[in-house]
């Protein structure tokens, strides 16, 4: 198997009986995975802020759980995850970061309280969760964690000023974590989605190439997870070039992106 295809993680394909909690499953990515598990037979446990959207998902579901939370208050956190180990009985299977904030920002209209913003929901909030889950995943010597970051982490984008740093910070998150978990038994995944059909691209106000589904990116996920990926990028007709960008010099970088997005 070459480098390019290896297993990096213990594959996950059997999911029936196994314990899943999706922070960030009140809506789009979030909810059609916690959707695609519970249909897959895994216990799932869903956490949001919205405690409407989580009891109305759990009510459709029979067997899923919903633990609302606010992914920047850390005691909430906390709490969640000591109610997740007590439901499951052990550390969670999969735990997956997946609340996230988006809005349209550039250099011009620099707002700091927006930038923050985004900062504690995309990244501090991630870093609370491992706070809470990282003990129980070190003392059992198994589960996996999975945080969705965004193809606009590969490289500056016009009108993601507050959002992309946030996914770059995300996606170097990940490789530190896979260093120092996966020789204790814990996967780590990252998950960088192209444009996804969801509450936050629906600000956007320009052509979104390649758009997909929530339901096609957590099918994505789910295949990405049971060949034992680290990144899993969808859909491949856009993001392969995406990835190639990261390759080009600076000058031919920052001429293309104003060239296609008349920035």
């Amino acid at each position: 198997m070459s480098l390019l295809n290896a297993r990096l993680n213990p594959p996950m394909a059997r999911w029936q009986g196994k314990c899943a909690w999706i922070v960030g499953a009140s809506s789009g990515i979030g909810k059609a995975t916690a959707e695609a598990l519970h249909a897959e037979g895994a216990r799932v446990i869903v956490s949001a802020r919205d405690a409407a959207a989580l009891q109305a998902f759990a009510a459709g579901h029979p067997g899923c759980v919903a633990l609302p939370l606010d992914v920047t208050r850390p005691e909430t956190v906390a709490e969640a995850a000591r109610a997740v180990q007590a439901h499951a009985g052990r550390a969670p299977d999969l735990v997956l970061y997946c609340a996230g904030l988006y809005r349209p920002l550039r250099a011009t209209e620099f707002d700091l309280a927006e930038m923050q913003h985004h900062l504690a929901v995309n990244y501090v909030g991630a870093l609370q969760l491992l706070d809470a889950v990282l003990p129980m995943l070190l003392e059992a010597g198994h589960g996996h964690l999975a945080l969705v970051g965004s193809v606009a982490g590969y490289r500056g984008l016009p009108m993601s000023l507050a959002y992309g740093p946030t996914k770059a910070a995300l996606n170097n998150l990940a490789e530190n974590l896979y260093l120092d978990l996966h020789p204790r038994g814990v996967g780590v995944s990252i998950v960088n989605p192209g444009f996804v059909e969801t509450p936050l691209t629906a600000q956007n106000r320009f052509r979104m190439p390649a758009l997909i589904t929530p339901e096609e990116a957590a099918r994505h996920m789910l295949q990405g997870w049971a060949q034992g990926h680290f990144e899993m990028n969808f859909p491949r007709r856009f993001t392969r070039w995406m990835r190639l960008l990261r390759c080009l010099p600076d000058g031919w970088y920052f001429s293309a992106v104003r060239r296609i997005t008349g920035a």
